[in-house]
């Protein structure tokens, strides 16, 4: 297990193959990702899983498995995209549903941007949040990202709030 951070009751650590039935629990859930442009298909798992190993392998930064501690269970992903250059990176976490309302999105993501600010290379954290997604503007804003203005993203259909982090500078 290539552990990258933890906290108090999370791990991170970067994805593996043996993963993909977990991640079906909130990549493959139609209600997890109802405001992320859908669920992601179940034989397009492994990939989804490789792709992030080889971005951090390539970058030193991506979107990993959450581990509970108390179970050691994956629980969903956190991390970043990384699209194109490592100045702007995306923020973004997904859980599985038994896994809401216990604050582990917070968590995940406040450990998420301290690792981004021991990367030398990322300069901006960018996030967005579906329209009245409460929680996960609060998830945000914790965090310590800004809210920008609402912008239009093609890949979900949708003006979603959008918040910026500078880092680094």
């Amino acid at each position: 297990m290539t552990k990258i951070m933890e906290s108090d009751r999370l791990v991170l650590r970067v994805f593996s193959k043996q993963d993909a039935s977990a991640a079906e629990r909130f990549w493959g859930d139609s209600e997890v990702m109802a405001a992320s442009g859908g669920p992601t298909p179940i034989d397009a798992l492994p990939r989804v899983l490789e792709s992030y190993r080889q971005c951090h392998v390539e970058n030193g930064i991506s979107v990993y498995a959450v581990i509970e501690k108390a179970s050691g269970k994956v629980i969903g992903a956190a991390g970043f995209n990384v699209q194109g250059s490592l100045e702007q990176v995306e923020l973004i976490y997904h859980f599985a549903k038994d896994s809401w309302g216990k604050g582990y999105a917070t968590e995940a993501a406040q450990v998420c941007v301290d690792l981004a600010k021991e990367h030398p290379g990322v300069h901006m954290i960018t996030a967005s949040a579906a329209p009245g997604h409460e929680s996960s503007i609060r998830v945000l804003r914790k965090a310590g990202l800004q809210y920008i203005e609402m912008r239009w993203f093609d890949d979900t259909g949708q003006e979603e709030p959008y918040f910026e982090l500078a880092v680094n500078d």
